[in-house]
């Protein structure tokens, strides 16, 4: 970018998030913390499925960020210039997402019946599986990968960031390297979280698209929650000048794409399990479907998939802020009650459990990534200002 085009855009600069949102976050990590120390004394296993639960959204929520940004270099992407910084920001959650998988090493005995030798031995499925799942190799592998995840984003965001200082394009070209080996890396990576940490709660089952599901639901969540931020910064005024109906309608637009494609994985993988009617597969669904637990199901088919679909079919909705905003937040929601529906039944199969470890253990993390969040935002610009297709995607949109 040369310098006088930079000259064309206003720096809006860090953005400080008012003292009274950040009281709450902080309020938000103190009644987490004390819901999940209080529920380890009172129900330890209810509590770590919950902890394993939230654990996993914010992760893929960090990790999302990382993706899309990614994505961004890959594709040489002109209309996410000024939007990209906000998904960076969720990077900055990666090593709490690191400490919360070490924190989870204490409750794997109460999450995974592989982690008990008595229940392995004589189980013909179990000690097939037994040199794959066992602690050690389970808690070193999934670091390596945490690892990779946050080397990835110092590398790629701090480019991002320097870029800001000097304009040098290198910065660009050498992201535009990394990025797809991270992809790669992703791809892979991802999926054996995705099966370790999640599918392995009922080691008997297997899926193998079930890492392309979860990854569905990482993109469908960080889309949401990147327009959800970019909604309230600019109504703070803090994007004027630079983002417009136009950017949000880009963000409605892959929203809406990536509310199909969920849709798409996630009837893909159970029309084949159905189809085959094999019983070391069908059980997976069989409790999800019966009992209470066929609410939620319901809920995924007509609230994760169809209020979103219809919400943002039109045009108009997809540059309407308030839409944009309401329909960010319930799909935010509904990827929650996604996981809740793969990782609950094998603590509850007779139906959802919701008490105040389910509410109150969420609302410290989301405390946490807000607050991480909100310091690197407050630390650094919200837009990458010398970004080479910056000025190109501004000017264009406000044609």
């Amino acid at each position: 970018m040369e310098n006088g085009h930079t000259r064309e855009i206003k720096n809006p600069g860090p953005f400080e998030i008012p003292a009274q949102l950040r009281t709450l976050l902080m309020f938000f990590v103190a009644v987490g913390g004390a819901v999940f120390l209080g529920g380890l004394w009172f129900d330890a296993r209810r509590t770590w499925f919950s902890f394993i639960h939230n654990h996993f959204f914010f992760l893929s929520l960090g990790l999302g960020g990382l993706f899309f940004a990614a994505l961004q270099w890959l594709t040489g992407a002109m209309w996410s210039a000024p939007v990209r910084r906000i998904s960076e920001s969720f990077t900055a959650y990666l090593p709490v997402a690191i400490l919360s998988f070490v924190i989870l090493y204490f409750g794997i005995h109460h999450l995974y019946i592989w982690s008990h030798p008595e229940q392995v031995k004589g189980d013909l499925i179990l000690e097939g599986k037994a040199g794959y799942l066992s602690v050690g190799f389970f808690m070193v592998r999934n670091l390596i990968a945490l690892g990779l995840w946050l080397f990835f984003a110092h590398k790629m965001v701090g480019s991002s960031l320097a870029q800001d200082r000097d304009g040098n394009f290198s910065y660009t070209a050498k992201n535009r390297i990394l990025a797809p080996i991270f992809m790669i890396l992703f791809a892979i990576s991802y999926t054996m979280a995705s099966f370790d940490q999640l599918m392995s709660l009922d080691p008997h089952w297997f899926s193998t698209i079930f890492g392309v599901y979860c990854f569905s639901g990482l993109f469908y969540a960080n889309l949401a929650s990147t327009c959800v931020l970019a909604v309230y910064l600019k109504r703070k005024g803090a994007l004027e000048g630079i983002v417009n109906e136009n950017h949000l309608h880009d963000l409605g637009k892959f929203m809406f794409a990536f509310t199909v494609f969920w849709a798409y994985i996630g009837f893909s993988q159970f029309m084949l399990i159905w189809y085959a009617n094999l019983p070391e597969e069908t059980g997976y669904f069989l409790h999800r479907f019966h009992s209470s637990w066929i609410y939620i199901s319901f809920f995924l088919l007509l609230g994760k998939f169809l209020v979103p679909f219809f919400a943002l079919l039109p045009r108009d909705a997809k540059r309407n802020e308030g839409r944009l905003l309401g329909v960010g937040i319930f799909m935010l929601f509904a990827q929650w009650v996604d996981i809740l529906w793969l990782v609950q039944p094998e603590y509850s199969a007779s139906g959802p459990v919701i008490g105040v470890i389910e509410l109150g253990i969420p609302l410290g993390f989301l405390g946490v990534f807000g607050l991480v969040v909100a310091r690197f935002l407050g630390k650094h610009n919200i837009v990458a200002i010398r970004d080479p297709k910056l000025v190109e995607s501004v000017l264009h949109h406000h044609q």
